[in-house]
């Protein structure tokens, strides 16, 4: 039986992390879809719109070897993306372990039959990290990029 799993992300910002969550999701299931959550979506959950547009992240996600498909996360909820794709295993990175949405997650995939498997978070790359370190060098140096493109 071929074992079909799901690797949802906002896959901003594309670092390591992302990587490593796709690589390992791909040596756990033989038919590997990256679930690239939609700029509406991570603005209705996240408060905030991607650095990188959808389309541009599908095309990234879409590009490594090891994923075979790509899916634009389009709802909120994950069970209605699972009977939109069809997949048996869902990874999460393991910051969702033991949290409310990662015990959520679990009691709603137990339901129909969907494995949880969690990886290791990547504590020092996350997207976070990076737009904070952007909306840093981007607050303290306006004055400056200026002066050495007019100068340059």
């Amino acid at each position: 039986m071929t074992v079909i799993g799901y690797a949802p992300g906002a896959y901003d910002l594309f670092h390591i992390g992302h990587l490593n969550v796709l690589r390992h999701a791909a040596d756990h299931c033989d038919h590997l879809i990256a679930g690239v959550v939609s700029d509406e979506m991570l603005l209705q959950t996240k408060g905030r719109l991607p650095v990188v547009p959808l389309a541009e992240r599908m095309e990234i996600v879409r590009n490594l070897r090891f994923v075979d498909d790509v899916h634009a996360e389009v709802v909120p909820d994950k069970v209605d993306t699972w009977r939109e794709v069809g997949f048996d295993v869902i990874f999460k990175g393991d910051d969702w372990r033991s949290t409310a949405k990662g015990d959520k997650l679990e009691r709603d995939f137990a339901a129909v039959g969907v494995r949880v498997h969690y990886f290791p978070y990547t504590m020092h790359t996350s997207s976070t990290i990076l737009r904070r370190a952007l909306a840093a060098i981007d607050a303290e140096e306006p004055v400056g990029r200026v002066a050495r493109a007019l100068t340059s």
